[in-house]
């Protein structure tokens, strides 16, 4: 009996675990094999897919101006959005994490952009606000201030996604509160008895636990940058002058609007490769400057 306890317990372990098991082989890995193979191939979405090896990765690196002109963009955004949107967050954060009657409604309220930020309706919403007509405009002509069409100039264009991402930095908050939760409060009380002020504080106590909390974010927020799509779609659909062409919104316009989903799939696996070599060098880096507390 103790034999066959061993032998069917295993058993039972992985029948609890066969929907995880049958998601990641049937959502996750099958699609990804399916993506690799088309990768390889000249696929039209009409007729059967045509082996030509590594043909779609070379005319990307050698003959594709606009995977260049997408890599810049999407760069750009990642630079200036990720670290103002960390910057705010933590701001905010530390703001809210005050024990004041009525602060929880003040936290949801910054925490719902983050919310409907990615919808199709705010991006819209976003749109108009800048546009040559928005409501940007007629209030800086209130004080006699001539606005732009900040959406339909080049220098200006990619400066409002970076706006709209930056405006949902309230998960990012979240977690940053979360984690000034875990902070033991007897080492301020120690600082305080040393005559340390509150910014020393900050960047001695503050700031050193929250490692750990800033290297998660960073994570997350550089994945979910380098893959943004529906702003860029919904409020500039990659203009002017391909002035806002982020990588993801390349992809799509090689897929959906040539029907090239070979070369598109090609593009994909690159934008894979390149969050995975950020995403490791942000991890190897992290043993530098994440501190914890064991």
């Amino acid at each position: 009996m103790a034999k066959f306890n061993r032998f069917i317990e295993p058993i039972w372990g992985y029948v609890f675990i066969s929907p995880w098991l049958l998601g990641l082989f049937v959502l996750t890995i099958g699609p990804m094999s399916q993506s690799f193979y088309l990768s390889l191939t000249a696929y039209n979405l009409l007729e059967l897919p045509t082996w030509i090896g590594f043909g779609n990765y070379h005319e990307i690196f050698t003959d594709d101006k606009d995977f260049w002109k997408a890599m810049q963009v999407t760069f750009t955004y990642v630079v200036l959005s990720v670290p103002l949107k960390l910057f705010f967050a933590l701001m905010v954060a530390m703001l809210l994490f005050r024990a004041i009657r009525g602060m929880s409604v003040f936290r949801a309220i910054f925490y719902l952009p983050s919310l409907i930020g990615g919808s199709v309706a705010i991006s819209a919403i976003w749109r108009n606000l800048f546009g040559a007509d928005g409501f940007l405009n007629k209030s800086l002509s209130i004080v006699g201030i001539q606005g732009i069409d900040w959406i339909n100039t080049p220098g200006t264009a990619l400066y409002t996604l970076v706006l709209l991402a930056v405006w949902q930095f309230g998960s990012s908050m979240v977690i940053f509160l979360a984690g000034l939760k875990q902070i033991p409060r007897d080492l301020y009380e120690s600082a305080s008895v040393d005559g340390a002020s509150k910014i020393r504080s900050f960047f001695a106590i503050t700031l050193p636990m929250l490692t750990p909390i800033i290297l998660f974010n960073l994570v997350m927020q550089i994945i979910g940058s380098f893959q943004m799509f529906t702003q860029a779609f919904i409020v500039t659909k990659g203009g002017p002058i391909n002035s806002t062409l982020v990588y993801a919104l390349y992809v799509y316009q090689k897929a959906f609007a040539y029907f090239n989903m070979g070369y598109a799939s090609a593009l994909a696996w690159i934008l894979l490769m390149i969050i995975a070599v950020f995403t490791a060098l942000i991890f190897w880096s992290a043993k530098r400057w994440v501190h914890y507390e064991t």
